[in-house]
């Protein structure tokens, strides 16, 4: 039959570091109940909702913006926009500067063209083309 080992006799150091692990334990549950206490739901950036289709004529050209699918339109033609983590927006235009909507960066890439027109964009990989 199998005999368990005996246990080790139970040491000074044993005990005590047992004591100090449960003091310590303590200790921290204390100092970090009332932060924990006051701490409110937890809050997100969430950036407010954009009007589904602006268009307006600035500065003499038709803009058209569909927020909700992030797509530009400068005189009927596409203009490339990548929306970043922080919500901003940014366009091959000006890919050093980023903006708070749609609308704002499509109007800074009207001043950026001036009387140039924006070239017909590439069709995707996969487009079907």
């Amino acid at each position: 039959m199998y005999a368990a080992p005996a246990a080790a006799p139970l040491t000074r150091r044993a005990v005590l570091r047992t004591a100090f692990t449960a003091a310590v334990s303590a200790a921290t549950a204390a100092a970090l109940a009332p932060v924990l206490r006051a701490r409110g739901p937890r809050q997100t950036l969430t950036p407010a909702p954009l009007p589904r289709l602006a268009e307006e004529t600035y500065r003499g050209r038709h803009i058209a913006v569909d927020a909700a699918a992030a797509v530009v339109r400068i005189d009927g033609r596409a203009l490339h926009v990548m929306r970043r983590a922080d919500g901003s927006y940014l366009s091959g235009i000006n890919h050093f500067q980023s903006y708070d909507t749609p609308l704002e960066l499509a109007r800074a890439a009207v001043d950026e063209l001036g009387s140039n027109q924006l070239a017909f964009a590439a069709p995707h990989h996969g487009g079907g083309e």
